[in-house]
C-alpha cells in the first residue's frame, strides 16, 4: 500500500508498537505535529545515521499530547506503527516548512508468533550478568525482537538492519547471532572481576597431585 506521509527523520530507530516521547522544538516539526493533530493522521521516522537519511523507517501516531509550552514547543507520546520504505522525498513539502514523501508501508508486524527458545535463554543469561530483572513479556501484543532490540547492545546500525528484516523469525535469529558474540565477552568480563575482587584474600587451594 502506497500512501503519503510528512516525515520527521531522527537519528534512532523506531520499532512498530514502540512507544516514544518526543519533545518538539523546531519551526517545521512544530507544524507537522499540529497538522497531524488537526488532520488526525499519522507521520513518518525515517532513520537519519551518519548525516544521512535512510530509506526505511517507522509510521507512527500521536496517542497524547503531554504538555504544550508558551513559546510553541510541545511534549508528545507517540507509538510506531508500521514499517515504510520511501519511494519520492520532498523536501520541503509545497508549503510546508517540514519534509515529506510518498512510501510504500510494509506488512503488518506479527504479534505474537513464537518465540525461540534460544533467544530466551540467552536474553536471561545476558540480564543475569547485568545485574538487571529481565522483565520482556512474551505474551506483550508486540513482536518480541522489537521488545528486546533497544536493550541488548546494538549499534543504531544494527537496530535498522533489524527493522528492515521482513519477518519475526529472521528478526529473532540475528539477534540471537549477535548475543553469540555479545555473551562470550561478558561472561570473560565477569570472571575478571571476580579475579580482581579476590586478588589479596586468602585463598583455599585444592592440593595437586603430580
Amino acid at each position: 500500500m502506497q500512501k503519503f506521509l510528512p516525515l520527521f527523520p531522527l537519528n534512532l530507530v523506531v520499532f512498530p508498537l514502540e512507544d516514544l516521547n518526543l519533545h518538539i522544538f523546531e519551526p517545521r516539526y512544530r507544524q507537522l505535529i499540529k497538522d497531524a493533530i488537526q488532520q488526525d493522521s499519522t507521520f513518518g521516522i525515517p532513520a537519519f545515521i551518519e548525516g544521512k537519511m535512510q530509506g526505511f523507517g517507522t509510521e507512527v501516531k500521536i496517542t497524547s499530547v503531554y504538555k504544550v509550552y508558551d513559546d510553541g514547543r510541545m511534549d508528545i507520546k507517540t507509538q510506531g506503527v508500521r514499517v515504510f520504505r520511501i519511494l519520492d522525498f520532498q523536501n520541503p513539502v509545497e508549503g510546508k516548512l517540514y519534509a515529506g514523501g510518498e512510501v510504500e508501508a510494509l506488512k503488518d508486524p506479527e504479534i505474537t508468533p513464537p518465540v525461540l527458545p534460544k533467544l530466551l535463554e540467552q536474553i536471561n543469561d545476558l540480564y543475569l550478568l547485568l545485574g538487571e530483572d529481565n522483565k520482556f513479556n512474551i505474551q506483550k501484543p508486540q513482536p518480541y525482537s522489537f521488545q528486546i532490540a533497544h536493550k541488548i547492545g546494538l549499534s543504531i546500525e544494527k537496530e535498522y538492519e533489524l527493522l528492515k528484516m521482513p519477518t519475526e523469525a529472521e528478526r529473532q535469529a540475528y539477534i540471537s547471532k549477535h548475543l553469540e558474540k555479545v555473551l562470550p565477552v561478558l561472561q570473560e568480563l565477569e570472571r575478571t572481576k571476580e579475579r580482581i575482587r579476590m586478588n589479596g584474600h586468602f585463598k583455599n587451594l585444592d592440593p595437586l597431585n603430580f
